[in-house]
């Protein structure tokens, strides 16, 4: 069980510590070594008492109050885990944080996820091509307040995200089932990892909702630019209809090949230069949309980089070469 730290003001217990380590030279001279040790457990136990003072009130606070009270006080800011565990109090502040987004519904993304979109992003990408997806470099043990506002659903949506999880589906439709039984929502991109049982790929599978089966889902940089950095909104359970959205494989072959396996995005030409497994993130965009007339014909095709075809969606122009 947790220690709970003291209520104390903290200079006192900072004289406290200090009379402590003081008399601790006697200790390291004649004691033996797990004597030491012992020693050295209220020293530990004042540390975490004075770090959990620093806040108003932190002495009241419990261990999770205390890391939220001190998140909330830096919004939008990177605050490294070993800043919250000195203000909890307690070595376990990992799990409290955990609680805090799942049971209570705060927007904090760790660093751990924040790499993942990161990397998921800049598969694929020409350096200097595409603008910053606005996350900043975080290392695993950091973690960053979104925006100061709670969602009160979050309890239950985690809920659901554990049955779904649970289930034999795959990854992608996994994630399908999780965005249509919320329908509307701001999902966050923690759920979506741990929906997708923290399958590496899941930001890839979100995606391919996205650009592969019409699923109207937003982001900061597809189609919805007030949304906050990691949240995702299905904004209609409708997809589109299959004539927009499939195009047979022998059609797209051979707009590939014509294109010469690359992104004709004006100045992008990806993925040359780079390994042909890469190919993968090449996909076909309609230049006149099948729903306003338009084939999934040669001539109608052309082959963008995915970031790309995401930009002509998100922009509605397509400037290619």
């Amino acid at each position: 069980m947790a220690r709970r730290p003291r209520e104390k003001a903290p200079d006192k217990l900072r004289r406290d510590l200090i009379d402590l380590l003081t008399n601790f030279e006697w200790h390291l001279e004649h004691s033996e070594l797990r004597q030491q040790v012992r020693n050295l457990v209220p020293a530990n136990h004042l540390l975490r008492d004075l770090g959990s003072s620093l806040l108003p009130e932190g002495g009241y606070l419990s261990a999770r109050d205390r890391i939220l009270a001190y998140l909330r006080l830096f919004p939008g800011i990177v605050i490294d885990g070993d800043e919250l565990m000195v203000v909890a109090g307690i070595s376990e502040y990992a799990r409290r944080i955990r609680e805090l987004r799942k049971q209570e519904g705060w927007p904090i993304l760790s660093g751990i996820t924040a790499s993942e979109m990161r990397d998921e992003f800049e598969e694929g990408r020409v350096e200097g091509e595409y603008e910053d997806l606005s996350l900043p470099q975080m290392l695993p043990s950091q973690y960053l307040l979104l925006e100061d506002s709670q969602d009160r659903d979050a309890a239950f949506r985690w809920n659901m995200a554990n049955q779904i999880r649970r289930s034999t589906a795959s990854t992608r439709d996994k994630l399908l089932r999780f965005f249509r039984e919320n329908v509307g929502q701001r999902v966050t991109s923690e759920e979506l990892r741990y929906v997708a049982g923290d399958a590496t790929e899941w930001a890839r599978r979100t995606r391919e909702l996205r650009t592969e089966m019409g699923w109207p889902v937003m982001t900061r940089n597809t189609g919805d630019p007030t949304l906050p950095v990691g949240t995702y909104v299905l904004e209609r359970d409708e997809q589109a209809p299959l004539h927009d959205r499939h195009i047979p494989e022998v059609v797209r072959r051979e707009v590939m090949r014509r294109d010469h396996w690359s992104c004709r995005w004006r100045g992008c030409g990806w993925p040359t230069g780079f390994p042909p497994q890469d190919h993968r993130f090449l996909e076909a965009h309609h230049i006149e949309h099948h729903a306003e007339g338009g084939a999934n014909s040669v001539e109608n095709l052309v082959t963008l980089c995915n970031l790309h075809h995401d930009e002509v969606h998100r922009a509605g122009v397509l400037d290619v070469e």
